[in-house]
């Protein structure tokens, strides 16, 4: 955005998602950086809201990182499809055209949640899913819907799309945090995935923004890494006494509504922008194991009671 006078104007950020995890730490991180920015009060399926929140703020950019998952998880959307369509299709649909008409450039952290090996992607091949290839797993009607809406934001020339995968945060205790869920579990599945390492990422988020960067983003750390080599880590870093065992896919589903995605997702193009960005091993111990060994006691001590040792 260009001020009258020539000058870049300063960018004025709306973010959406107060309430929600990625979006309360975007908020903080943009306080950090001294950046301009409000949080909105609307709800995205509140089309009149969304457009007021707008029309207050002003913003230059609208980072979205509002959405519907579910509660403990997106087991829920299976037994509430309509409020997943209302937030996840309709709502997103309602903040992508305002921001569109308004000539807003708009970042959403979406998912990468929409892809599973197959015959042409073969689980450890190295092969992954880039930007241009078609969602190909709807096993879950949350993945469902985010498919469904990816394919109509690709329409907008204004839009962002960041497809997360797995959030990983610092924070070892923090119950969204995907290491969180899996070090809590005895029996894990063992298949290597992309993920994203937030404390790294969010901040390339923001400046992609600031770049205008539009289209999809793969949004994840280069490279996969398998639940078991993650709770060797937590073993190494943490607690050398911790023990796990695997079971299959097959008797996953049995303990869950719907399927889950794995995938490799191909990071050439986050890469490209940022290429000091750390694979996901170097990234995780970076961010997440070595910082948590300083109070390594701390951590160990309330994990083994989450899990009732």
């Amino acid at each position: 955005m260009v001020s009258s006078n020539g000058n870049h104007a300063e960018p004025t950020f709306l973010v959406f998602g107060k309430s929600g995890w990625i979006g309360g730490l975007v908020g903080d991180l943009l306080k950090q950086q001294g950046a301009k920015f409000e949080f909105a009060t609307a709800r995205l399926e509140d089309r009149a809201g969304v457009l007021a929140d707008v029309e207050r703020v002003k913003p230059t950019h609208v980072l979205n990182a509002a959405g519907l998952t579910g509660r403990p998880n997106v087991d829920w959307c299976e037994d509430h499809k309509i409020e997943t369509i209302r937030v996840n299709v309709l709502g997103m649909l309602n903040l992508a055209d305002i921001c569109f008409s308004k000539g807003i450039h708009l970042t959403t952290y979406a998912t990468g949640c929409i892809f599973h090996y197959d015959k042409d992607f073969p689980e450890n091949s190295g092969k992954g899913f880039k930007e241009e290839d078609k969602p190909n797993f709807t096993g879950s009607y949350y993945s469902y819907t985010k498919a469904m809406v990816e394919s109509l934001l690709s329409e907008y020339p204004n839009i962002l799309v960041l497809r997360v995968r797995m959030p990983i945060v610092g924070d070892l205790l923090y119950p969204r945090n995907f290491i969180t869920k899996i070090i809590k579990y005895d029996k894990i599945v063992n298949i290597p995935n992309s993920m994203t390492v937030l404390p790294e990422l969010l901040p390339y988020s923001i400046e992609m923004a600031r770049r205008g960067l539009t289209g999809i983003m793969n949004y994840t750390n280069p490279g996969a890494i398998s639940h078991n080599e993650i709770m060797e880590l937590y073993k190494q870093y943490i607690d050398p006494e911790f023990k796990w065992s695997n079971f299959t896919i097959e008797e996953q589903a049995k303990v869950i509504k719907a399927p889950r995605s794995n995938n490799l997702l191909d990071t050439k193009r986050i890469e490209g922008e940022f290429p000091q960005i750390l694979g996901i091993r170097e990234s995780l111990i970076k961010h997440v194991f070595e910082p948590n060994a300083t109070h390594a006691d701390k951590v160990r001590a309330e994990v083994r009671q989450m899990r009732g040792r």
